[in-house]
């Protein structure tokens, strides 16, 4: 019998993609961009670690999908990051793909014109031309890893990488995590559940074996090491958790289960109820509570653009300079505006807090 018969029978077409050598010969990787990356990490894990008392910072829109705007809030964000350093270490949300519950605009690498031409050889090459520009302004990029194949075209250029709620309890994604050379968030469940989190960070901190490509585009067995510095980033479920309780009973599990209790919580998604005025809020409440004693919580995500709110996706001219398209965002001047009275409020009590050293942080 024919193989056609019995082989890809919903399967239109499988059209060559440039390999990951061919897209960074393009592209390649400059000594600038290389520095802000291995200091990004270094800083990261640092922050993990226990050894920099600083806040980090994962503040951006919620997906690009207009690389011009992109670029002019990186612009301003590096200006931030420079003036609030001794506090705070921003760190530009630059995501590119988007899980949909059932259907959507997948993110710039899969659609990048959004009209349903999916030129995605092309849309992996404006990710990189932005992350190569955003890194060579010295801001370091953080994006969420959700193809298992598009981490070999840019985790080069990624200083902090999520793991997204839909995903965590992917055997695929808690392999590629375990591969990555960043830092890796891996958020609670959506309906809340910590424990598929916490399943993904023992499971990310072990070697795995697992099919994948390598830079030359070959189909791989890729072997790793695990990767000692995921962490959960708490989003919320059915009901926020990043209140004082919730902090506190997410510690306790990471501490029964033997991991280390430092955390990062995300002001937006179910924690703001999507609502991006309540963003700002969220905020406050976990700087009060840092500056009432508590040392678990070391990071914070916010969604950020150059305006408020969002926008349904469109035709790119028509549709708003500097507005999300997916989920609602604040605008530039509430990002500084919280930020830097979120630095002034924790200057002088970070500043104080004990260094710790890897095995004291639980590492």
């Amino acid at each position: 019998m024919d193989e056609q018969h019995v082989d890809n029978l919903n399967v239109v077409s499988l059209d060559l993609m440039p390999t990951p050598a061919e897209i960074k010969r393009k592209l390649p990787l400059s000594e600038a961009a290389a520095r802000t990356v291995v200091e990004g990490r270094k800083v990261v894990q640092n922050i993990l670690d226990g050894s920099d008392p600083r806040m980090l910072v994962v503040v951006g829109p919620c997906s690009i999908h207009d690389t011009k705007a992109a670029k002019e809030y990186a612009q301003r964000l590096k200006a931030l990051h420079d003036e609030l350093k001794d506090t705070l270490y921003i760190v530009m949300r630059v995501y590119f793909e988007k899980p949909r519950t059932t259907v959507g605009w997948k993110g710039l690498i899969n659609d990048p014109y959004m009209d349903d031409s999916f030129r995605i050889e092309e849309g992996l090459q404006m990710a990189r031309e932005l992350l190569l520009y955003v890194n060579e302004l010295g801001l370091p990029a953080g994006t969420e890893a959700l193809d298992p194949l598009t981490p070999q075209y840019l985790a080069d250029l990624i200083s902090w990488t999520a793991i997204g709620a839909r995903t965590t309890e992917s055997q695929t994604h808690r392999e590629i995590a375990s591969g990555l050379s960043s830092p890796v968030g891996f958020k609670n469940g959506t309906d809340g559940s910590l424990q598929v989190a916490i399943n993904a960070l023992q499971s990310a901190a072990s070697p795995h074996s697992f099919l994948g490509i390598n830079q030359d585009g070959q189909s791989a067995v890729v072997r790793t090491r695990g990767n000692r510095y995921g962490h959960v980033v708490l989003r919320g479920g059915e009901r926020p958790n990043y209140d004082s309780v919730s902090i506190a009973l997410c510690e306790k599990e990471l501490d029964d289960a033997g991991l280390r209790t430092k955390l990062v919580v995300d002001c937006s998604h179910s924690n703001s109820n999507k609502d991006p005025a309540l963003q700002p809020l969220v905020l406050e409440n976990l700087v009060n509570q840092v500056l009432e004693g508590n040392r678990s919580i070391v990071g914070v995500m916010l969604e950020s653009h150059l305006g408020w709110g969002n926008q349904k996706p469109g035709k790119p001219e028509e549709l708003q300079y500097g507005v999300s398209i997916t989920d609602a965002c604040i605008d530039w001047d509430t990002t500084a505006s919280c930020l830097r009275e979120s630095a002034n409020k924790l200057r002088e009590v970070l500043a104080t807090r004990e260094s710790e050293s890897p095995a004291a942080a639980g590492a």
